[in-house]
């Protein structure tokens, strides 16, 4: 025999009190666009995330093109207000990060930010770029070797960008790859051999390794002690830049040296 449905007159179906916490995020919420095709970007926060107890990251997607290129990336500004509308609407977000460095160089790190204050007024916000200069000047360092999947005319952007925060560009080195799909999985020597090989110049004191669908975060520190300078990537730096925004200063040493400042 079936058992008799209960209803809210009987015993046997109960409402009982609650009380709430800060569930997830009680000492921080993060927003984070991600593009359509990044396949990085999400494992990378989760790996640093994990080591942060309190700290939360929504995320929402972004349409993009697998093309990399100035035109293509440029498309992408027009939608970043629906992406930020879709993270979490009715919950107070201390940052928003905007996940595509070279985007960020072809739209500008400002109008990226204003069309993120379109949805969440106020706010603070970062991109991938916007970090890896941040950290540059925490670590004291302006001389560096920029590496990067990207063909030759979102490279000279970058230059151009980072000589205008100051940085001096004294080497690249790039897989010149447009596809984004296929950056996702350079491996591990390729990334390093890159690192090694454009950033042990005397004229380099810290390498910037540019791309979130580049695998980067775990390998930061061993990378750092082969080389014996610092070494940020997009994904890592984007994570420590949102933190520190938050104010929350973990040290985490095991992601590099700017997890340390």
């Amino acid at each position: 025999m079936s058992p008799t449905p209960t209803t809210a007159t009987d015993d046997r179906y109960r409402i009982v009190p609650f009380t709430m916490d800060e569930g997830v995020m009680p000492r921080a919420a993060i927003g984070l666009v991600v593009l359509a095709t990044d396949q990085t970007l999400e494992h990378e926060w989760r790996q640093v995330f994990s080591c942060v107890p309190g700290v939360a990251y929504f995320e929402a997607r972004l349409y993009n093109s697998p093309d990399i290129n100035p035109v293509t990336l440029a498309e992408m500004e027009k939608d970043i207000p629906a992406a930020v509308q879709l993270i979490v609407p009715d919950v107070p977000l201390q940052v928003v990060a905007f996940g595509c460095t070279s985007g960020s160089v072809v739209i500008g790190e400002d109008n990226i930010a204003r069309q993120i204050r379109t949805v969440r007024p106020d706010i603070a916000t970062t991109t991938p770029i916007t970090a890896a200069v941040a950290g540059l000047r925490a670590l004291g360092k302006q001389r560096i070797a920029l590496i990067t999947p990207y063909v030759e005319s979102v490279n000279t952007l970058f230059a151009t960008h980072l000589a205008k925060s100051d940085m001096q560009v004294n080497r690249v080195a790039t897989f010149n790859h447009a596809n984004d799909n296929e950056v996702a999985r350079i491996d591990r020597e390729s990334l390093r051999n890159a690192v090694m090989t454009a950033g042990r110049h005397d004229d380099v004191d810290a390498v910037f390794v540019s791309c979130t669908s580049l695998r980067m975060a775990t390998l930061i520190s061993d990378f750092e002690k082969e080389l014996g300078k610092p070494v940020l990537a997009s994904n890592s730096a984007m994570a420590w830049h949102s933190l520190r925004l938050a104010g929350v200063n973990d040290v985490l040493p095991q992601f590099g040296r700017l997890y340390e400042v």
